[in-house]
């Protein structure tokens, strides 16, 4: 009797042993606020998204998801610390064309790899960005623009957030197509580039809806055109650039989730699954089109299927412009 009951605690402590030691997969996971990594200032499309998406997430999953902007470097400060998180299913972050396909060919040493370093969560939406000019600018017209530029070489200005952002594929893009020169002025956040821009400092910039909106909306920007191939139903009677005297322009950019890599697939799962389903949302997808994203939601391998494309579309694209890796 003495040896069973020995054996009976024996088999107790053992599986409690286990159990404590189980990952945080098998456990009931979230048990505390999960972290939301934005690495782009406050205001823009990242933040708006991301925003968007943590509270809906932190309804579902039961946990706050708290929102943490680390901007720097065109993303590359914020992904960073983001590569080199616990895997623990506690750390997430808004990824981008930028921090995901195109910083590796502008940037040498970059602290992470796109691929090997994340897990890919879910594709929020495509972005679309508005080509705009301060109210009081002489320029009415993309034409106008092109015409300047033909005439006097590098005599304009446009802002960006930093090399490989949208701003900044957007801006090399147009001149590719256009065989025109322009200065690229490049700011720590998109915000910073259209204060400028509003006080006169630049010329123009390609920026995304979000970040443009209050301006437009105040009637203290004009816009010229807009990034995508088709209209935007949220800025209705802005044509195409493509339409508009730049043949051939397409540029959208993207919103996704990431984690780090090695986060246990039970975990993945269920953040795909919920955050698919939020994208589903009616009231979501207006919002996240007021943004100027639209909406997407594939997850997992669709996901990473749909990264590694764009990494080998605008690696060649970048190349092709000449441009090297510093």
């Amino acid at each position: 009797m003495k040896n069973s009951i020995r054996q009976l605690c024996f088999v107790a402590a053992a599986a409690l042993a286990m159990a404590s030691a189980l990952p945080v997969h098998a456990q009931a996971w979230p048990t505390k606020p999960v972290k939301y990594v934005v690495p782009f200032s406050p205001g823009g499309v990242s933040d708006g998204v991301a925003r968007l998406i943590a509270q809906h997430l932190g309804e579902s999953l039961g946990q706050p998801v708290v929102i943490e902007n680390k901007p720097g470097v065109s993303g590359i400060v914020g992904t960073q610390s983001v590569a080199r998180a616990p895997a623990d299913g506690y750390t997430l972050m808004g990824g981008t064309i930028t921090t995901h396909a195109v910083n590796p060919f502008f940037t040498k040493n970059l602290g992470y790899e796109p691929v090997k370093d994340f897990a890919p969560v879910a594709l929020v939406g495509m972005v679309s960005n508005v080509l705009v000019v301060p109210a009081g600018s002489r320029f009415n017209s993309v034409q106008q623009i092109v015409a300047e530029l033909k005439a006097k070489p590098d005599s304009l200005t446009y802002g960006t957030a930093g090399a490989g952002t949208s701003q900044h594929l957007s801006g090399q893009l147009f001149q590719s197509i256009t065989g025109t020169q322009m200065r690229q002025i490049i700011y720590k956040g998109g915000s910073q580039a259209m204060v400028d821009l509003v006080g006169g400092q630049i010329d123009m910039v390609f920026e995304t809806v979000a970040a443009a909106r209050p301006m437009i909306d105040g009637k203290r920007v004009r816009v010229l055109g807009v990034t995508s191939r088709s209209a935007l139903r949220s800025l209705p009677g802005v044509l195409p650039l493509a339409e508009n005297g730049v043949p051939n322009f397409e540029m959208q950019s993207w919103q996704g989730v990431f984690a780090p890599a090695g986060t246990p697939k039970p975990v993945m799962d269920r953040l795909g699954k919920e955050i698919a389903a939020i994208i589903a949302l009616p009231d979501v997808q207006e919002r996240l089109r007021n943004l100027g994203v639209e909406p997407d939601g594939r997850i997992a391998d669709a996901f990473s299927d749909f990264q590694r494309t764009e990494i080998a579309k605008w690696g060649k694209v970048i190349k092709d412009a000449g441009i090297q890796a510093e």
